[in-house]
C-alpha cells in the first residue's frame, strides 16, 4: 500500500512532537465533550503539526484541510463537479448518476468512510480507496482525526456554517438530497481547528469548541523540541550539539525579548529550527565570524518595509 512520504522542514508527518500534558488534557476534554479543538498560538509555534502526531500515535486516519480566502463551509463536507456534469450531459445525454460527481469532503471521510466511498449509495461499492487519508493505514480504523488549518482565513459566514453539521456530525448533500451521518461503530472524530487570531471568530462558534493556545517557547521547551528531532534524524547528542541547541534556545529567547526591534512578529519554535538546521548544516556557531548574519537570516528577521 502506498504509504505517505513527505520532505521538506515541515513535513507534518506525524512522527514528532512535543506534546505537554496540558494539550493532552485539552484533547481528552474535546473528545470527552465531543467538540472541537479550536488550537491558537504564534505562528511557527507548532498547531498544524498536533493532529497528524496525534492521529499517528493512536494508528487513527487522518485529514487536512486548509483553509484559504475563498474556502465555503461546504468543502469540507463535499463539493459537485457541475461544471463536469454540464459536460457529460451535453455529450451524453440521457440519465446521469449524480453521485459520480460527488467529491466527499474531509468531514465525510471522518464521519461516514463507508458512505464516501459509495457516494451516499449512489455508486456501487467495489473497494474505493481513500483519497484524503494522508497516511493510508494498513490496518483501516474506525476512529480519525481532521485538521482545519487556519480557519480565520475563511469568510466570517464559514465558521457559523459548521456548527450544524460539526454539532450534529451529519448534514445533507444539496444536490443529491442524500443524508450523511456518523455511521454505527464509527468513533467520534477528533476536530483540530487552528487560528493564528488574523481575524475574531464568531462568538457563537467559540462556544462551541474547547479552546488551546499554545505558550511561547521556553529554552527548556525549545531544548526539548532540538532533542526529539535531532534524535529522529538520528544525530548524536554530543556535548557539542548540545551546547549549540541550548545556545540557540537563549538566543531567540532574547531576540523574543528585545523590544527595540519593531518586529511584526516574534520568531518563534520555526525558526529555532531552521538556525539549527542551517548551523549544523553550515558548520556555523554563535562564535562563528558570519554568525550575526545567520541569526539574522533566521532568528532575528528584519521586519518588512513598505516600499
Amino acid at each position: 500500500m502506498t504509504r505517505f512520504v513527505s520532505h521538506g522542514p515541515d513535513p507534518r508527518d506525524g512522527r514528532i512532537y512535543d506534546l505537554s500534558q496540558d494539550l493532552r488534557l485539552a484533547i481528552d476534554v474535546a473528545l470527552a465533550t465531543d467538540r472541537p479543538l479550536l488550537l491558537s498560538g504564534e505562528p511557527g509555534s507548532g498547531k498544524s503539526s498536533l493532529a497528524p502526531f496525534y492521529a499517528r500515535e493512536n494508528h487513527l486516519r487522518y485529514y487536512e484541510h486548509v483553509v484559504t480566502s475563498r474556502t465555503q463551509a461546504t468543502d469540507l463536507l463535499w463539493t459537485f463537479d457541475s461544471v463536469r456534469r454540464l459536460g457529460d450531459a451535453q455529450a451524453h445525454g440521457g440519465r446521469l448518476n449524480d453521485g459520480a460527481y460527488v467529491n466527499p469532503g474531509v468531514l465525510w471521510w471522518s464521519l461516514a468512510p463507508e458512505s464516501a466511498r459509495t457516494r451516499g449509495g449512489l455508486l456501487q461499492d467495489v473497494h474505493r480507496p481513500d483519497p484524503l487519508d494522508r497516511f493510508h493505514q494498513e490496518h483501516w480504523t474506525k476512529g480519525a482525526v481532521v485538521l482545519i488549518d487556519e480557519i480565520d482565513k475563511a469568510d466570517p459566514d464559514v465558521p457559523n456554517s459548521l456548527l450544524v453539521p460539526l454539532g450534529s456530525q451529519e448534514f445533507t448533500i444539496a444536490e443529491t438530497g442524500t443524508p450523511i451521518r456518523r455511521e454505527p461503530g464509527v468513533g467520534a472524530p477528533l476536530i483540530v481547528i487552528t487560528t493564528n487570531g488574523e481575524r475574531q471568530l464568531p462568538q457563537a462558534f467559540l462556544r462551541r469548541c474547547v479552546t488551546f493556545t499554545l505558550p511561547g517557547p521556553t529554552p527548556e521547551s525549545l531544548v526539548r523540541i532540538a532533542r526529539l528531532h535531532l534524535g529522529h534524524a538520528g544525530v548524536p547528542l554530543d556535548d557539542e550539539t548540545l551546547d549549540l541547541v541550548g545556545t540557540l534556545a537563549n538566543e531567540l529567547v532574547d531576540v523574543r525579548e528585545d523590544g527595540h526591534l519593531g518586529r511584526e512578529r516574534l520568531p518563534s519554535t520555526a525558526e529555532y529550527l531552521d538556525a539549527l538546521r542551517a548551523c549544523r548544516a553550515l558548520g556555523i556557531g554563535p562564535e562563528h565570524p558570519q554568525w550575526p548574519l545567520v541569526r539574522s537570516l533566521t532568528l532575528a528577521k528584519s521586519p518588512q518595509r513598505e516600499g
